[in-house]
């Protein structure tokens, strides 16, 4: 419930006030003249205060009562006020106005306009307030992050930094880490990034594309050979988990492990130990395991091609980066990082990279830059340097039908990008903002 604080020396004007916002469950407390105000603002938070500007008898100046403005000004610069008065001059109240007061109303008031400013003002203080608090929160983990390794990775999104403190708090551990994720979002960096912050970061980091072998050599590239192990191996070799033996060995694309893979890969999480294709020693290894996957492994799972046991051995931790369409205050950072130290974008390029898609995310970005940079015959590179598709409207959505609302990420998505604030998320996402808590509440979305 909001709290207002009604700074007037005459009692029968706060008990009207008091009752007043009653009505429309505002708790109300009350001072009889600067000094008691400036006491109660001290004690506890309020979302806004109405006061009087004049407080002595056969006063009408209202020096005193913008003296204590001034000074509500100074102590709690962002907190809302209505100043009141049965004496209006006209340019006292502009001054005031311009110096940061939120309404000048004359007694006696109107009910209806002043509870709409009131409510207006409260909307906005509580809009702020969480704004304030989203900032604080973004401000802590930024700080949190300076203490990690980020090996590079650029980023400026909230939805980007929550991932990378979640890969950072779990690096500490030895605990197998799953990151899910489009192609090309940046996976393989995150793991590098979970190397590097572990107990292991002096050993090897070891990458293997399991989705870029053929299904019979996987098992080899894996766990090593035994010479005539297959044909062509003519010489013993070891896999990757050797390879990685006191480090971290990252599997990328882990759905396209053929399931005789999947065992022997459940086995060596479980225990340790594996056996080289054709041999019969078994070797025993401590390895740091890091899967990617941009599989649906679930759907993989019931459909009886991927291993329910170990899908829960590799997704201890999960951490999901999300598509650089849903992730947009990166795209401009990393665009720059990009480009050599001799070339920039101009305003054309700026919007035209914000409006794509980048449905080849990181990647595409990436590749999109470095030929801008290449074929552009200035310094400054322009929107038709890039060689992006233009924009194409989206299709206007039915009026009713859950198929034509937004879905959970695009909605996720609109709310890191208003700081958390829903009405500015709403306004977005073209809802209401009663619209949007439904939608909200039926997806289970936490509200923060």
């Amino acid at each position: 419930m909001p709290t207002i604080l009604v700074i007037d020396d005459n009692p029968a004007v706060a008990t009207a006030l008091e009752t007043l916002f009653a009505l429309h469950d505002i708790d109300t407390r009350t001072a009889d003249g600067p000094q008691s105000g400036l006491a109660a603002l001290a004690q506890m938070p309020f979302d806004l205060v109405v006061q009087d500007m004049n407080f002595e008898a056969d006063t009408t100046s209202g020096e005193e009562g913008e003296a204590l403005f001034r000074e509500i000004r100074a102590r709690h610069p962002d907190l809302p006020v209505i100043l009141l008065t049965a004496w209006t001059h006209l340019e006292a109240a502009v001054d005031l106005v311009k110096a940061g007061a939120a309404d000048y109303l004359a007694k006696p008031w109107d009910d209806r306009k002043l509870m709409a400013t009131v409510n207006n003002l409260l909307e906005l203080s509580q809009t702020r307030q969480q704004l304030a608090r989203c900032n604080a929160g973004e401000q802590r983990r930024r700080a949190a992050l300076g203490e990690f390794d980020l090996r590079g990775f650029v980023h400026a999104d909230p939805m980007t930094a929550a991932a990378l403190t979640l890969a950072c708090q779990v690096a500490r551990s030895d605990l197998p880490v799953l990151i899910t994720g489009p192609n090309g979002a940046g996976k393989e960096r995150m793991a590098e990034i979970v190397h590097a912050n572990s107990p292991v970061a002096a050993g090897p980091f070891v990458a293997l594309n399991c989705g870029a072998l053929p299904a019979d050599l996987i098992e080899a590239e894996l766990f090593g050979a035994e010479q005539g192990a297959y044909t062509g191996a003519n010489r013993a070799r070891e896999g990757k988990f050797e390879a990685a033996d006191g480090g971290t060995l990252f599997l990328d694309e882990i759905g396209t492990l053929p399931l005789a893979g999947q065992i022997k890969l459940l086995r060596v999480l479980e225990t340790g130990r594996f056996q080289r294709l054709g041999g019969n020693r078994e070797r025993e290894v401590k390895v740091r395991v890091v899967s990617a996957t941009n599989a649906d492994l679930p759907m993989m799972i019931s459909a009886g091609q991927f291993r329910e046991d170990l899908y829960y051995r590799l997704n201890a931790i999960e951490v999901r980066l999300p598509a650089l369409a849903q992730r947009p205050d990166d795209i401009l950072p990393l665009a720059r990082h990009f480009l050599p130290a001799d070339k920039s974008l101009d305003a054309s390029a700026e919007r035209a990279l914000l409006a794509h898609r980048w449905p080849g995310n990181v990647r595409e970005l990436r590749n999109t830059l470095q030929r801008a940079a290449l074929l552009a015959r200035g310094s400054r590179i322009a929107a038709a340097d890039l060689g992006l598709p233009a924009a194409v409207a989206a299709p206007v959505a039915a009026s009713n039908g859950d198929a034509h609302e937004p879905d959970r990420a695009t909605i996720e998505a609109a709310i890191a990008r208003a700081g958390g604030v829903l009405a500015q998320a709403a306004s977005e996402l073209g809802m209401s903002r009663q619209a949007l808590y439904r939608r909200i509440d039926r997806l289970g979305i936490a509200r923060e």
